[in-house]
């Protein structure tokens, strides 16, 4: 096992600013989820205000931690900011009900994990594309050898308890039509598989950075085939 005792930056500093004491990473406390469903009830600045502090000791700072020991085999993680961009939703609410943290191979491509109300989520893949990267993942797709392999690539993590999700059209994509053997893959305009840890005892404990450790291995595969034929 890695050790669990990293270098995170003190709660009231920006991320990457400063280097606090060492600092062990104990996994997430049952306090950080009740943040977050209470912030689910009231989403509100005078909620946050008062309750910052265990934003930023029980969420941010264990966040940091994880993806620090994360960091050697995966690379550096950026972690999301709390605050939603509401210039162009109908929902208006100002903070988002989980923090989330993206480890980057290519566009939009890499590793998640997450930690909210309902426990921690692991996820890959590619979370969005542009249209010259989703023109080489259709073409992949469409292909007679990468897009088998892709098949039973996802097939494998299937059957190792990930779900296969993503954005997708309803109709067949410009060029391919309705019975290709492969239609529903060619219909994805992102592509990602998820595990939830939920309330797993684990998830409160040092031993989470190891089990995603493992669940980022089990996924690279996935990450590696997409940023090799469509957004590398």
């Amino acid at each position: 096992m890695i050790s669990s005792v990293v270098r995170v930056p003190p709660a009231h500093l920006p991320l990457g600013r400063s280097i606090a004491p060492m600092t062990a990473f104990t996994g997430f406390s049952t306090e950080a989820l009740d943040f977050y469903d209470d912030l689910e009830l009231d989403n509100t600045r005078s909620y946050w205000t008062r309750h910052k502090a265990v934003y930023d000791e029980q969420v941010r700072v264990p966040m940091a931690a994880l993806m620090a020991l994360l960091e050697q085999e995966f690379g550096p993680a950026k972690i999301f900011r709390p605050y939603r961009d509401v210039r162009f939703a109908k929902d208006k609410t100002p903070y988002k009900t989980h923090q989330g943290a993206f480890v980057r191979t290519a566009e939009a491509t890499g590793w998640y994990a997450d930690v909210s109300a309902a426990g921690v989520r692991v996820g890959a893949g590619f979370y969005s594309a542009g249209p010259d990267a989703l023109a080489r993942f259709r073409r992949a797709v469409g292909d007679g050898v990468h897009g088998p392999a892709l098949e039973r690539l996802l097939a494998k993590l299937r059957r190792a308890g990930w779900e296969i999700g993503g954005d997708q059209l309803k109709t067949s994509p410009r060029g391919f039509t309705g019975d290709h053997p492969r239609i529903e893959l060619l219909r994805h305009r992102s592509l990602v598989i998820n595990k939830s840890y939920g309330f797993e005892p684990v998830i409160h404990s040092a031993e989470l950075a190891d089990r995603i450790r493992r669940d980022w291995r089990q996924a690279r595969p996935l990450v590696d085939w997409v940023a090799a034929n469509a957004t590398g």
